[in-house]
């Protein structure tokens, strides 16, 4: 045992430590980053420091990288080999022996060997590391394990190690006298494999033991330096890149300042290759999840000269880098996304929280005092949000619900966690693994398609299929398409299983930063390559190909696609019971890996969309639609983009565009896509009212159908189909527009909506939101008759509008069309207005000492010039005649001499006509 374990501060806090997991075998232990608390904590708790009977520890970490240094640093400081005393377990990966008595893994290996043994036999300690960073896998585990400690293994000892003061959550978590049991409908629709202990719980908990271990940290002075000129913010995953020159600029000025090696901060890889090409004659260490093996150990080693260290969050509790002095942090961070409408995810850039700012600043007086430099100001830092968001509040859940389901919980009700899963998030997961066979409802039959609604969704029981689904280690979606493609052979005759697991370990890693949008062309560059990718790619391939052997694959495959249910028949026996047609254009159910491209193609074809059959993507114009009903782009000049059928591996859609952005897809032929994605088949009559993109003109359009989701297969004309719906829809759509409105079927909608404004009841409403919901009334037998537009057209209105009074002697009365003036004229009356309007010549209405009501109301009255110009109005013809026509008859008998002008209008004789010529 090296010596150097005795200048570790988290040293100081092991008897506390010890002590409080033997009165009550939980605690929550909170210490800085580079006290010891990875490295020296699970050597005390496996009795590797004093001497005593060792005891089997699992120490379970975030990420493979920090796996692989813990225990890299546990067994340099025993003076031993990683695999001896100290060993790892991480996805492809395992070194241990039988004299391995701590392991360090991955929380995702972690749940793995909880749902193969849920009692852990053998296991004396579990200590979950980094649990403030609120990781999903590190939440599901927690939440397990405490529901093991309440039903299985009372002695089973839990440590939650944190590096930032804030325990008080979790000690609460811990402390909790056992996980609640989940509903009793939960329980009966998914019985758990693990007892659940149902007895009350404690009126008060009291909360685990809080053990605090003080790490020698020294100040850091910070430095405010926000960039001088305008930067645009974060957009998806683009950051400007004058924001980041600045950066670069920021470590060149910190080089000059200050002594030491530099750590930067940075969102992602893009930016850490970005940032380190504007820093020649620098020694530069990339750090991120991808950096090969000799990266992570030089830079967990001191240097022989000044370094500067780019990195991801990945460094800022993970990895304790020596040497370092100079913080540089340019405040991002990524975190996921999920579009559950569109079944999307992607990464986005967003500001780092305070609490990371003071980690990452943290890293710099590690070893003696250190400065930051911040890339923002002052005033923005007290801006920040205080915390970042857990995952389990943003990531894709369908794993997550995966997990919950196998370990009996499906509607995750019954867990201990911090934060529970947003209910739409579940749904869209739940939704999933009823549509991949790995969820079932028992004694309620599955109707055809996914039903529509979140609350149809019963929390259902995870089927055989689902717990193989589960075993193999990747997202449920890449399971289901190892298990059902590499059930059959290609057209080349190979096994499709070996090269399935290809495309699979392609799709679970982060591809290269530089990768194409053809992924099998990504995948014939992984088989030659010789880097670190290619060399994880290779390991990733052999672990799944042990994970799901050939007769797991034959037991297991589902040849509908999406949506098949173990024993339900193929994708041809159910289109049969359903009345569809087969989704194979043969008929048949042609197994996985064929089609039209053969070989490689094919089989990376059928496994992107098997595990995606909802981005199934046709072309259409210079886009694509995919099956989801979202439209997606490829970049300019992909060679993918003559394509007429793609299977979308990977794509996002940036904030505020209207299309998805197509990352990496393989071209597919239709035989494949309706294989894949035969759950989204359709096949009916479509009667619809139907308006062209960029036009304004609709028409009833009656086809038969065959549809994909969204994508459209084949159509055909329906003849003697019920168009009446559609026609209504159309007059919904368009307004009465849609008919022929002639100057009489105006005027007779005017005088009936008078009749309504004036005396109401029973006279019909008019306006177009009456008249459509009355259709019924005023437009048979002509609706049901009608078959296009045109024939709308065609439509006699004022014979419809008659037929809403068939008391039209009545409206006659009312509301007359016409009234006689003293002339002997019949002048029609305006009722568009308020008021009816009467517009006359003056001199028809000599003699006339009173207009006559309408409806008890006056008509109001336009005296008209010979010319039929407007002349005067009024309401009051007697005081017309008194007081105004004067004025009108001095105006205008200049102009018009052949009219008369009798100086007393009521006596004189009304007439159309002029005075004889002289």
């Amino acid at each position: 045992m090296r010596s150097d374990w005795s200048g570790l501060p988290v040293r100081h806090a092991l008897p506390e430590l010890l002590a409080a997991l033997d009165g009550r075998g939980v605690a929550v232990l909170t210490a800085p980053p580079g006290t010891g608390k990875t490295t020296l904590v699970p050597l005390a708790l496996a009795g590797l420091l004093d001497g005593s009977a060792p005891k089997r520890v699992i120490v379970a970490e975030p990420r493979r990288m920090a796996v692989r240094a813990a225990a890299r640093r546990m067994a340099w400081l025993l003076e031993s080999e990683v695999g001896a005393e100290v060993g790892f377990s991480i996805r492809g990966e395992r070194r241990a022996g039988p004299r391995t008595v701590v392991e360090v893994v991955t929380t995702g290996v972690l749940l793995q060997r909880l749902q193969r043994d849920p009692e852990l036999e053998g296991v004396d300690t579990v200590l979950l590391d980094e649990c403030h960073e609120r990781h999903l896998d590190a939440d599901t585990a927690l939440a397990f394990l405490l529901d093991v400690r309440a039903a299985l293994r009372p002695d089973l000892r839990i440590v939650a190690t944190s590096a930032t003061a804030d325990a008080a959550p979790w000690a609460r978590l811990l402390g909790s006298p056992g996980a609640p049991p989940p509903p009793a409908d939960a329980g009966d629709s998914a019985p758990s494999d693990v007892p659940v202990d149902t007895a009350e719980p404690a009126e008060s908990a009291e909360p685990a033991p809080i053990v605090h271990a003080a790490g020698t940290m020294h100040p850091v002075t910070p430095v405010w330096v926000p960039p001088a000129g305008t930067v645009a913010p974060p957009h998806g995953m683009r950051v400007d890149p004058a924001f980041l020159a600045h950066v670069a600029g920021v470590v060149r000025r910190a080089l000059a300042e200050h002594e030491g090696d530099v750590l930067c901060f940075l969102p992602g890889v893009g930016e850490i290759g970005r940032v380190a090409a504007m820093l020649p004659g620098v020694d530069v260490l990339q750090v991120h999840g991808q950096a090969p093996a000799r990266v992570q150990d030089a830079v967990l080693s001191p240097g022989d000269g000044r370094r500067v260290v780019l990195a991801t969050s990945v460094a800022e509790s993970s990895l304790t880098v020596p040497g370092v002095r100079i913080v540089v942090d340019s405040g991002l961070a990524r975190e996921p996304r999920t579009d559950h409408a569109r079944g999307l995810g992607s990464l986005t850039t967003v500001r780092a929280s305070r609490a990371s700012a003071t980690q990452r600043a943290g890293r710099a007086g590690r070893e003696a005092p250190g400065v930051v430099y911040r890339c923002w100001s002052r005033a923005e830092h007290d801006r920040l949000p205080e915390h970042a968001r857990p995952e389990i509040a943003l990531a894709d859940l369908t794993g997550f619900a995966l997990q919950v389901a196998c370990w009996g919980d499906p509607a995750a009700t019954g867990l201990a966690l911090l934060d529970a899963p947003p209910p739409a998030a579940m749904d869209a997961a739940r939704r999933t693994l009823y549509a991949l066979g790995a969820l079932d409802s028992p004694g309620t039959p599955r109707p055809p398609g996914v039903p529509e609604h979140p609350a149809d969704l019963p929390a259902g029981r995870v089927t055989d299929r689902g717990r193989r689904m589960a075993g193999v280690g990747v997202h449920p979606r890449l399971a289901r398409a190892l298990i059902d493609a590499g059930a059959g052979t290609g057209t080349d005759g190979i096994d499709a299983g070996p090269r399935a697991a290809e495309v699979v370990a392609l799709l679970s890693e982060q591809l290269p930063r530089d990768a194409g949008d053809d992924l099998v062309a990504v995948w014939r560059s992984a088989r030659q390559g010789g880097d670190g990718f290619s060399a994880r790619w290779r390991q990733e391939t052999g672990r799944l190909a042990r994970a799901v052997p050939a007769t797991d694959r034959r037991r297991g495959r589902e040849p509908a696609g999406a949506g098949a249910r173990p024993g339900r028949g193929d994708a041809g026996t159910r289109s049969a019971r359903s009345g569809g047609a087969a989704p194979a254009k043969d008929g048949g159910t042609a197994p996985p890996g064929g089609g039209a491209a053969g070989g490689d193609d094919a089989v990376a074809g059928t496994v992107v969309a098997l595990a995606y059959p909802e981005r199934v993507a046709r072309r259409r114009g210079g886009s694509y639609l995919m099956a989801s009903g979202t439209a997606a782009e490829l970049p300019r000049g992909s060679r993918l983009g003559t394509a007429e059928w793609l299977a979308v591996a990977v794509a996002d859609r940036p904030t505020g565009a209207a299309s998805a952005r197509i990352r990496q897809a393989v071209v597919i032929d239709e035989e494949i896509a309706r294989l894949a994605a035969a759950s989204l088949y359709s096949s009916g009559e479509e009667v619809t009212w139907h308006t062209p993109p960029g036009e304004r003109r609709g028409d009833v359009l009656a086809r038969r159908v065959e549809r994909l989701g969204a994508i459209e297969l084949s159509s055909g004309v329906l003849r003697g189909a019920d168009v009446r719906p559609a026609v209504l829809e159309g007059l919904r759509a368009e307004g009465l527009s849609v008919l022929r409105w002639t100057p009489e079927a105006v005027a007779l909608r005017e005088r009936l909506a008078f009749c309504r404004r004036t005396l109401g009841d029973p006279w019909p409403a008019t306006d177009d939101d009456a008249l459509i919901g009355a259709a019924d009334r005023w437009l048979e037998p002509e609706l049901s008759r009608a078959r296009r537009r045109s024939d709308l057209e065609r439509l006699d209105v004022v014979s419809a509008l008659h037929r809403l009074v068939p008391w039209n002697a009545r409206l006659a009365e009312v509301a007359p069309e016409r009234v006689e003036v003293p002339s002997g004229s019949r002048v029609r009356i305006d009722y568009s207005g308020e008021r009816p309007v009467l517009a006359a010549k003056v001199q028809e209405l000599f003699g006339w000492a009173e207009a006559p009501r309408v409806a008890g109301v006056p008509l109001v009255i336009h005296l008209l010039s010979p010319a039929g110009r407007p002349a005067a109005v009024t309401a009051d013809l007697a005081s017309f005649w008194r007081e105004g026509y004067r004025a009108v008859r001095a105006e205008l008998r200049g102009r018009y001499p052949r009219h008369p002008w009798p100086d007393d209008p009521l006596s004189a004789t009304a007439t159309r006509r002029t005075n004889p010529r002289r």
